[in-house]
């Protein structure tokens, strides 16, 4: 039995992790600022006792808003005082849209640190439709990606490579970008997502300027427009509709088609038909 230390433990992909983790026998430690395990940040006196007697960490950053390389630079010399012998780091395929933009920066940081290190870059996920970025409102969705596809990965498809690779301290030195097994326009994911959820979805691609505007009039932050944008605009290029074989690789299975995720979980999101009848 191992103990591994999950920054960012309540996330889609932590939770999952944490299941997966403990469903093998493992100490598993969520941390973060608001669990019995403290993790800050911008705390440095939670690190050291987070990362005691931890054999592995799996880090999911403080966000994309602004550049986190220096305290992952500060916490990975702690993390390798405390005998953390393998570091996982949560980043995402877009990032080769983006270089020299904060998820980057958090790359380099990692693979010149002490502790050594595995990436996971994984694409959009599905679970974007019921729990993020891409969830339905009224049955529409509108993302200024016109006819672009892009190959969706289902999180729990991340979480078990995630988890293969901690125990295993596999992949070490190396970047795995992981995707779904096709890629799909987002009309054609809203059909699928119809067909799922009881409820009629749309996609109506939105102008990348209003995007923008929208997304500065409620406030955000100019470095994650800008991270959001280098994202969306590789989508609707067809820049990121390749496919990536690293769950293939690592699980020795193909990776999760978009369908099938969507008949497992859409009818319990909360815009879906079966999911409004549960609230």
């Amino acid at each position: 039995m191992a103990k591994f230390i999950l920054l960012g433990g309540s996330g889609k992909t932590g939770r999952r992790l944490n299941g997966t983790l403990e469903g093998q026998g493992h100490h598993v430690v969520p941390a973060s600022r608001n669990s019995p395990a403290r993790f800050d940040w911008h705390d440095t006196s939670t690190w050291r006792p987070v990362t005691a007697g931890a054999d592995g960490v799996f880090i999911v950053g403080p966000g994309s808003a602004r550049d986190w390389s220096g305290p992952l630079a500060a916490f990975l010399e702690v993390a390798a005082g405390a005998g953390v012998r393998h570091a996982v780091l949560l980043s995402s395929r877009a990032v080769e849209h983006l270089p020299g933009g904060a998820v980057d920066l958090a790359e380099q940081a990692l693979a010149a640190g002490p502790v050594p290190w595995t990436v996971l870059r994984p694409t959009h996920f599905n679970q974007n439709f019921t729990e993020a970025m891409f969830v339905p409102v009224d049955g529409l969705i509108t993302e200024p990606v016109g006819a672009g596809a892009e190959p969706f990965v289902d999180v729990n498809d991340v979480a078990e490579v995630a988890a293969k690779v901690l125990i295993e301290r596999a992949f070490i030195g190396k970047q795995l970008s992981l995707s779904g097994p096709a890629a799909l326009t987002f009309e054609e994911a809203a059909g699928i997502l119809s067909a799922a959820s009881g409820v009629t979805v749309r996609f109506k691609p939105e102008d990348p300027v209003a995007h923008v505007g929208r997304l500065r009039a409620t406030g955000t932050p100019q470095e994650y427009v800008r991270w959001r944008l280098a994202m969306l605009e590789a989508i609707r290029t067809g820049a990121d509709a390749y496919i990536s074989d690293g769950v293939q690789q690592v699980l020795g299975r193909e990776a999760t088609r978009f369908s099938d995720w969507a008949a497992r979980e859409v009818p319990d999101a909360s815009w879906s038909a079966a999911g409004s009848l549960h609230r």
